[in-house]
């Protein structure tokens, strides 16, 4: 297999940033999230969404009519 330049510098990156949080991804999570507040940039709000529930659904009768939407095409 060739080498890849481009992916062997992502993962020397990723490495570094991952070292640099103790190796923890909520913990780098957390300070890009205060990063980004902290510098005025707006943060998206997003309502959870809620299960779209139908007497079927309530009754088991329908496993699809519980989802909250249909699945994606790959």
């Amino acid at each position: 297999m060739q080498r890849n330049p481009i992916l062997e510098e992502l993962y020397t990156i990723r490495h570094q940033i991952m070292a640099d949080h103790g190796d923890d991804l909520t913990a780098y999570l957390h300070s890009q999230f205060e990063q980004t507040k902290s510098s005025g940039h707006p943060i998206a709000r997003i309502k959870q969404r809620t299960l779209r529930c139908t007497g079927a659904a309530k009754a088991d009768r329908f496993e699809m009519d519980n989802q909250s939407s249909p699945p994606r095409d790959r």
